[in-house]
């Protein structure tokens, strides 16, 4: 347990702005002590008027110091918002398919804390809930503003990220821009036999009678909305990882999936999240070609990102995305928001290998950097994936990289079956088992090493699970065959003890990594109207007793159960932005050039495989348009934050064959390089 905290204030929509800041609450009840026995009593009307005085006064001082910040700082002053009640959505819209949020014609800005009223953009309303002292602020009038904090122990928007001072609480919105079969099991199941997003892509556009492909538009509507990202506010985290697919940003032939749509509500969970005080990780979750031949990358079977003989092209695609997601998130007006951006989502190290992903970080780093610059506040972090390896066959990487954060994956459910009961006493004399304990153990020391080793490392994924039970977890049509099975599943009927003990090993969990990104906020319900993969669900967990309502109660769990695991805190200074100009050790890069010397399973030498040229006009991704915002605020936001970055965007060479880009086989095997200029 962590030392007793000051308790949060309220601040509702019925509370006037005058008296008090978001997140501060005025008692203006001053209490008339008796004398004591013996003491000057004055008269009637003399004590009448002293009290009014002190009264006055006090008034006269608070308003003063509590206001006039609020009002020159916090909020831009206008006759409405003086008078405002309730807080609306967004005004953004992205161009693209779909609107962003909009508010309604009388939105205005508005600010509030726990109880306050917030109007959605359907008209609709719900009462924000937030204990731990966060406030929200929207202004439609100023719609970058970056004041808002979600609680009382995260900086806000606009102030700077201590990494080892500042802790991440955060939570994937997994299975909703990159869609899951065991996330949104529903959907796949209206397809039987589709087992990716490739083939529901293609099973829909086949379906025009139940609306084609909009009805991953419609997912996209009503997975996640603006009461999902308040209630992660309210349940004291602070950080978001939303992964997104290479098709944010468009597909090339052969590639069935929804196009340029979902990078219209990424925009609109970055104003979500700019609202409600949240940090957002992009996460590039599907790569072209697959980075791990699993259904999260897009497509379920071979590796063609660094593997094959399409597997330098694709590469070249996904630097040209990260580009693209670069350049638009250095912006001024989002980069308090998005704060760093994931390279690639659990390329498969073992059968990539090591040397190849070495190459495309060290080129994805300096391509990134080229673009924001070097030291804090310029353009994200940068957050290199594990590859579902060991932290520490990852040491010495990127040497001397400025703002690197290293990206750990950790689960349980996919090794060994363990029937360890959940419900026997731990080391602490808690439920939990052997399951804390084990947490601590396997991931505390990792953690910290990769740490001491590498600079601030995070768990991007984890769960809540210890095995693989559930719908759809390891993939459609393959179920587990764990033992237990019919008793983590019956998440309606877990007793007391078992919630205890789920949430001591979930604590523990939280404990070892430090800093963390649960997997995921949310599971829908199957086509039998409940859950089916319970303990992958944040927020099942947190209604229903099995997780923790305050993350910040699991600091010292490990501890607790006998395995000291401190987290380390103290980085090197070009790994939290100190160093204005760092460079890249010498040896590291010539060890590791682009392209790769060699990738597996290619049919010919690097030399003699497929790329492309830099001869098509950059891909540059659409901005919201915010139609209450003077043009002023608006100016310069253009989707392309770095002018000098004049490099084109790529495109195919004329002439040049290109096989498959997911079954690369070629028709005729090259003997020359076919290049372009």
């Amino acid at each position: 347990m962590i030392p007793e905290r000051p308790s949060s204030a309220n601040l509702s929509n019925n509370t006037p702005l005058l008296g008090a800041t978001p997140n501060q609450s005025i008692d203006n009840n001053l209490g008339n002590p008796a004398p004591r026995d013996g003491a000057f009593e004055p008269s009637k009307g003399r004590k009448r008027w002293l009290i009014l005085g002190i009264v006055l006064g006090i008034v006269i001082i608070v308003f003063l110091a509590v206001f006039l910040p609020v009002y020159f700082v916090v909020i831009r002053k206008s006759p409405e918002a003086q008078s405002s009640t309730s807080g609306g959505s967004s005004d953004a819209s992205a161009s693209g398919t779909a609107d962003a949020p909009r508010p309604s014609a009388t939105a205005v800005l508005t600010t509030g804390g726990d109880g306050s009223i917030i109007t959605l953009r359907n008209g609709t309303t719900f009462t924000y809930r937030n204990s731990f002292g966060g406030f929200w602020i929207h202004d439609p009038e100023d719609p970058f503003n970056s004041n808002a904090r979600p609680n009382d122990y995260t900086p806000p928007l606009n102030t700077s990220w201590r990494w080892g001072v500042d802790r991440v609480y955060g939570v994937n919105l997994g299975g909703w821009l990159v869609l899951e079969p065991f996330i949104s099991p529903e959907i796949f199941q209206r397809y039987p036999g589709v087992r990716d997003e490739f083939s529901l892509a293609q099973a829909m556009a086949a379906d025009t009678a139940s609306g084609g492909l909009t009805q991953i538009e419609e997912h996209y509507e009503t997975f996640i909305t603006e009461v999902d990202i308040a209630e992660i506010a309210g349940a004291g985290l602070n950080f978001l990882r939303i992964p997104i697919g290479f098709w944010a940003i468009e597909t090339w032939d052969g590639e069935p999936y929804l196009a340029k749509t979902s990078w219209t509500y990424f925009l609109r969970a970055v104003e979500w999240a700019r609202k409600y005080g949240l940090r957002v990780l992009l996460d590039l979750h599907a790569a072209p070609g697959s980075q791990n031949g699993l259904n999260h990358s897009g497509k379920l079977g071979t590796i063609n990102f660094l593997a094959g003989n399409m597997g330098i092209a694709n590469a070249e695609r996904t630097l040209d995305n990260l580009r693209s997601f670069t350049q638009f998130i250095s912006q001024p007006e989002y980069r308090d928001v998005v704060v760093a951006i994931g390279l690639v989502n659990e390329p498969l190290a073992s059968q990539i290998g090591l040397d190849p992903l070495h190459s495309f970080n060290l080129r994805a780093y300096d391509i990134i950097r080229s673009v924001t610059g070097f030291g804090e506040g310029n353009g994200p972090y940068i957050a290199v994936q594990d590859g579902l390896q060991n932290l520490g066959r990852w040491d010495g990487i990127l040497p001397g990289g400025d703002r690197v954060i290293m990206d750990g994956h950790a689960y349980f459910a996919f090794g060994d079956v363990n029937p360890s009961p959940m419900v026997a006493l731990a080391e602490d004399g808690l439920p939990g088992g052997t399951w804390p304990a084990q947490a601590c153990r396997a991931w505390g020391t990792e953690f910290n090493e990769s740490r001491t080793n590498i600079g601030p490392t995070v768990s991007g994924e984890f769960s809540g699970a210890p095995n693989d039970c559930g719908l759809f977890i390891r993939s459609v049509g393959v179920d587990s065959f764990h033992p237990q099975c019919a008793e983590y599943n019956d998440w309606e009927n877990y007793n007391t003890t078992m919630k205890a003990g789920l949430q001591n090993w979930i604590m523990a969990s939280f404990d070892a990594f430090g800093d963390f990104f649960f997997w995921t906020w949310k599971i829908g319900p199957s086509q039998a109207g409940r859950v089916e993969a319970p303990l992958w669900s944040y927020k099942l967990g947190l209604d229903n007793g099995w997780i923790p309502r305050d993350p910040r109660d699991s600091v010292g769990k490990c501890a607790a159960v006998g395995i000291n695991t401190p987290v380390e805190g103290t980085f090197a200074a070009f790994r939290t932005g100190a160093v204005p100009s760092p460079t890249i050790d010498a040896a590291y890069s010539a060890q590791y050039p682009w392209p790769p010397t060699s990738i597996p399973s290619a049919d010919v030498p690097v030399s003699l495989l497929p790329t492309f040229t830099n001869t098509a006009a950059a891909m540059t991704l659409p901005v919201p348009t915010y139609t209450s915002a003077p043009a002023s605020a608006t100016a310069n936001l253009d989707g392309w934050f770095n002018d000098n970055d004049s490099t084109g965007g790529i495109v195919t060479v004329a002439g040049c064959p290109y096989p498959n880009v997911y079954t690369a086989t070629f028709a005729t095997v090259p003997t020359a390089p076919c290049t372009g200029p």
